[in-house]
């Protein structure tokens, strides 16, 4: 796997995960990060601003990976995760993260680095690893989180790059079916063929 630890995109919670209270619009909140130890990757929790000050007084319990404050939005009912019928750069990276493939590394940076500058991500914290930077972005709208490795792109490599995600987001010609004529006996013509279904004639 390409960062040597499960991770998939993961939706933010209605609720807070210390004492089960419904958010409410524009609360403030607190996502964290938990080494998963089952899957050597990561489990997300949110947690209200209270919560989260109070487990922090307690000593802060499970140490946590990453963690960042944000305000509640409840994610509108077609803002929901749809399965990809039409491949944009988020459905792009969310398969991409999904699967996780090494050889996809480039590509996801650079997908996230554009959907940041299109304001639909927010970087909200970069964690250093044995593996390289691992970048952590919000989606603005739906609380979709995203763990991305930065490769540290070389400029001469960044204009290719651009290119073959460019290609990934391009449509895909569809197979069309073409039909063939059937094969008839050796020494018969069509206009000896009769149609299907036409009962044959007995001599």
């Amino acid at each position: 796997m390409a960062l040597n630890e499960t991770w998939h995109v993961r939706t933010r919670s209605r609720e807070c995960a210390a004492t089960g209270e419904k958010f409410t619009e524009g609360q403030k909140i607190v996502t964290a990060l938990f080494p998963d130890p089952e899957s050597s990757g990561y489990l997300r929790k949110d947690y209200s601003d209270d919560a989260w000050n109070a487990r922090e007084g307690e000593g802060g319990g499970e140490k946590c990976f990453s963690h960042w404050r944000t305000f509640f939005t409840p994610t509108p009912a077609n803002e929901t995760v749809q399965p990809v019928t039409k491949q944009n750069a988020e459905d792009l990276l969310r398969s991409l993260v999904e699967e996780d493939q090494e050889h996809t590394e480039n590509p996801r940076y650079i997908l996230a680095v554009m959907l940041e500058r299109q304001k639909r991500l927010r970087e909200t914290d970069s964690q250093p690893t044995a593996g390289g930077i691992l970048r952590i972005y919000e989606h603005r709208k739906t609380g979709e989180v995203y763990i991305v490795k930065d490769p540290n792109i070389a400029l001469d490599k960044v204009e290719e790059i651009q290119n073959e995600v460019i290609e990934l987001l391009s449509p895909k010609p569809v197979p069309v079916a073409v039909e063939t004529e059937p094969e008839l006996p050796a020494g018969t013509s069509p206009e000896e063929t009769p149609p299907p279904g036409t009962p044959s004639s007995t001599v």
